[in-house]
């Protein structure tokens, strides 16, 4: 019984914390070239592996396909809480 209360609380806490990220305004984007190194499908989105010009990696979720391999640009967003996510550009 505790470990389901546990498992519970931990997802609430997860949900509102998302809730909170995407009502706070964005502060900032910045733009970056990207190869597209990998994807995972899962349930039919992409889950992208990047590797930014600067040699570090990040993941992106997107449901557009990207082919692998490619040249592309991506933007690092940040927002006034301080969250910061990766997007293709559009």
């Amino acid at each position: 019984m505790t470990l389901i209360v546990a498992v519970f609380a931990v997802m609430v806490s997860s949900t509102l914390n998302r809730w909170a990220n995407d009502v706070s305004p964005i502060g900032s984007v910045d733009t970056f070239d990207a190869n597209v190194e990998s994807v995972q499908l899962d349930h039919g989105r992409g889950i992208y592996l990047v590797s930014i010009e600067n040699g570090s990696s990040v993941l992106i979720d997107d449901d557009r396909p990207h082919l692998i391999g490619s040249r592309t640009s991506i933007e690092r967003v940040t927002r006034d809480n301080g969250f910061v996510f990766y997007r293709f550009v559009n």
